[in-house]
This record gives structure tokens, C-alpha cells and sequence, in this order.
């Protein structure tokens, strides 16, 4: 039995609702994260437990399923790929969420696909076209308007930028790192082993301050990125993309920053100004005009978000 195989691929509910749904679960990772944050649980130790949670559903599936495990070598890639895009990318996301607020974090994380075709190009050879430098080119704008638009309750700093972009770059990893494992092992087999890594490389940053002591509320909020916003979003998008073209699942996906963006100007009072706006507009607009490439294959495998 396969990961996809947990949600039946002639569901009866629509591809499209799947990957909408999925997107709105990645969504609410700010949402829960500032939550969270607000009781009194600092951002590493909300990266930590959403690395040990997800990491855990993620190996039980890969059990239930007997999915074939990475060994040697390719075990030790999974491991570095546990601390940078597991460590580094959740612990960067929360304090981005914490620096500039959770609109801007979700916002930030879509610089990804500009990332994905540098990288491409560094590493894997694949030289951007028009559309990507024009991509890139718009991506580098939207950050410059939204660091000089800011807005309410938008904190647009440089450690806001820094730690958002580092998530986006970290985030940017799963390209190359999918591109050469996700065929060959399942995706619970190699995250339950990158998870768990990614769970020990944030505990250093998180024991010597002590663990928070936390509200039901809080733990319900850790709950909920685990379970909604790690695992079961990636099993929704899985499903869906099995019956889905990608390229239209990717432009579905990009409501993501807009539910964000709204839950926060609902619950938070985090109001993004025009020009802040017309900036985050241009980096998911970017973000799309790489997605629907199909001449080079530059897009974010959404599988660990």
C-alpha cells in the first residue's frame, strides 16, 4: 500500500477540492505557529515538535505500509537533508512568523520556485530561460515593495526578511533533494527518517531554555500544524495530484499565502499596505509563471511543506 493510497484515487471529492484543501491546510501553519507563540512557546521549540509530531505520523505510515526505508548512503542524504530542510526550514519559518508576522512568512516562502531555478541552473544544469529570469527578476521586486510598502501589524525588519528567505531557500532544497529520491523511496519512508533528524537538530536551540509549559490550547495549536498542516496536507495533495495535471495543482496551491494572509488580518490584525500588497502579488505571480513551465521542470515537489 502505497502513501497515495490512504485517500482512494476515485474519491468521491474533486481533485481540485483536494489540493484546495491541502492548500489551505499549509495555510494555517502561521496561524498556528503564532498561536502557539502567543502562549508562550518559543518559535524553535514550535519547529521542534512539528518535526517530532509530523515525523511520527509520517514513520508510523511508513511502518503500516512497509515502506522500503533509505539505507547507506542514501540514509546519510536524508540525514543532512533532515537538518537542512527540516531543522533549518521549520525553525526559520516560526521566527519569520514571529519577526514579520504570519502573512509576510507565507508570502516569503514563495520566493521557493525563484530558488528551485537557481539551483537548477547551479547544480543541475538547467539554464533559466526568459520566463525564469523574468520570474526571478519579479520575485526580487515583490521582496522590494513589500520591504518598503510594510503594513498593520507587519513587522517588515531585516530579521523578518532574513528568516523568511532563509525558509524559502531551505524550502528550495526539496527540488533538489525530491528530484532524486522521491521516485525511488515513498514520501512517509523518507520523512519519517528526515522529520525525526530535523527534530534532533532543532533540540540543542530548544533544551537549554527548557521546554515551555503549555496550555491545552497550545498543544492543540502543535497538534494541529502536525496533523493538519504536515501531514495530513500532503496526504490531501498527493491524492489530488494523482488525478490533477500539476500545473494545475500548482496554480490551485498558491491560495496558500492568501488564506494565510487572511486568517491573520482576521484573527491578528495584520494588515499588508497597497504597496506591500502589489509586492506580494508579484512574488506569487512569479512563483505561478514558474509553475506553469513546462519546457524546464522547475517546480517545488509540495510534499514536506
Amino acid at each position: 500500500m502505497s502513501a497515495e493510497a490512504a485517500i482512494p484515487a476515485r474519491s468521491a471529492i474533486p481533485a481540485p477540492l483536494l489540493i484546495l484543501a491541502a492548500a489551505c491546510l499549509w495555510g494555517l501553519l502561521g496561524i498556528f505557529g503564532k498561536g502557539v507563540q502567543a502562549e508562550g512557546v518559543a518559535p524553535l521549540e514550535v519547529a521542534f515538535w512539528r518535526a517530532l509530531l509530523g515525523g511520527a505520523l509520517y514513520a508510523l505510515h511508513a511502518l503500516l505500509t512497509r515502506s522500503r526505508l533509505p539505507r547507506g548512503r542514501d540514509l546519510w542524504i536524508t540525514a543532512a537533508f533532515g537538518i537542512a530542510g527540516v531543522s533549518i526550514f521549520y525553525g526559520t519559518y516560526q521566527l519569520a512568523v514571529r519577526a514579520g508576522g504570519a502573512s509576510l512568512a507565507s508570502v516569503l516562502l514563495y520566493t521557493a520556485p525563484a530558488f528551485v531555478a537557481l539551483l537548477g541552473w547551479a547544480f543541475l544544469k538547467e539554464k533559466p530561460g526568459g520566463r525564469e529570469w523574468l520570474a526571478i527578476a519579479g520575485t526580487l521586486l515583490g521582496i522590494t515593495l513589500i520591504s518598503l510598502g510594510g503594513g498593520q501589524g507587519v513587522n517588515v525588519t531585516v530579521p523578518a526578511l532574513a528568516f523568511g528567505l532563509t525558509a524559502g531557500f531551505t524550502y528550495s532544497l526539496y527540488y533538489l533533494y525530491g528530484k532524486a529520491f522521491f521516485h525511488r523511496y515513498s514520501t512517509p519512508a523518507l520523512l519519517g527518517v528526515a522529520l525525526p533528524v530535523g527534530a534532533l537538530g532543532l533540540l540543542p536551540f530548544v533544551a537549554p531554555a527548557g521546554f515551555a509549559a503549555k496550555s491545552a490550547s497550545a498543544w492543540g495549536g502543535l497538534a494541529g500544524i502536525a496533523v493538519l498542516s504536515t501531514y495530513l496536507a500532503y496526504l490531501l495533495y498527493s491524492a489530488g495530484l494523482r488525478r490533477l495535471n500539476a500545473t494545475r495543482a500548482s496554480v490551485i496551491a498558491s491560495v496558500e499565502p492568501v488564506v494565510a494572509a487572511g486568517l491573520a488580518a482576521l484573527l491578528f490584525g495584520e494588515r499588508l499596505a497597497a504597496l506591500a500588497l502589489l509586492g506580494a502579488a508579484l512574488v506569487i505571480g512569479a512563483a505561478l509563471l514558474l509553475s506553469v513551465e513546462k519546457r524546464v521542470n522547475i517546480k517545488v515537489p509540495a510534499r514536506g511543506r
